[in-house]
C-alpha cells in the first residue's frame, strides 16, 4: 500500500474510534475516481442501517463522478436515512479532505434534514 493510502486509513481509523468512543451513528462516505458512496452504519458497527451511492439506477444516468453527482447522493442518503427514523449522525469521511465531493455531499445531506 502506497504511503498516501496509509495516511488516509490512520487518519480514518483515529476518527473512527473517537466516534465509537462517543457511541454515535455515523454517516460513512467513500470515493473513487468514478464513484461515491455513503452509508448510515449503527453505532456498535455491525449494521448498515441506510445506503445510497451513484450506483442507484436513479443517479446512474449521468456523470458519477462529479460534485453534482456526490450531491444528490448527499440528498438520497438523508432521504433514506429520516425514512428509518435517523435525524442525528457522526460525519466519518474515511480520511478524506473535507473539500470537493465530499464536502457537496455533506452540505446536501444537512440541506436534506441530517444533523452532524
Amino acid at each position: 500500500m502506497n504511503a498516501k493510502k496509509e495516511s488516509r486509513l490512520r487518519r480514518a481509523r483515529r476518527a473512527r474510534a473517537k466516534m465509537r468512543e462517543m457511541g454515535t451513528i455515523r454517516l460513512c462516505v467513500n470515493r473513487t475516481p468514478r464513484h461515491i458512496y455513503a452509508q448510515i452504519i449503527s453505532a456498535d458497527g455491525g449494521q448498515v442501517l441506510a445506503s445510497a451511492s451513484t450506483l442507484d439506477g436513479t443517479l446512474r444516468s449521468g456523470t458519477t463522478g462529479n460534485v453534482e453527482a456526490a450531491s444528490k447522493v448527499g440528498q438520497l442518503i438523508a432521504e433514506r436515512a429520516k425514512a428509518a427514523g435517523i435525524t442525528r449522525v457522526a460525519f466519518d469521511r474515511s480520511g478524506y479532505k473535507y473539500h470537493g465531493r465530499i464536502k457537496a455531499l455533506a452540505d446536501a445531506a444537512r440541506e436534506g434534514g441530517l444533523e452532524f
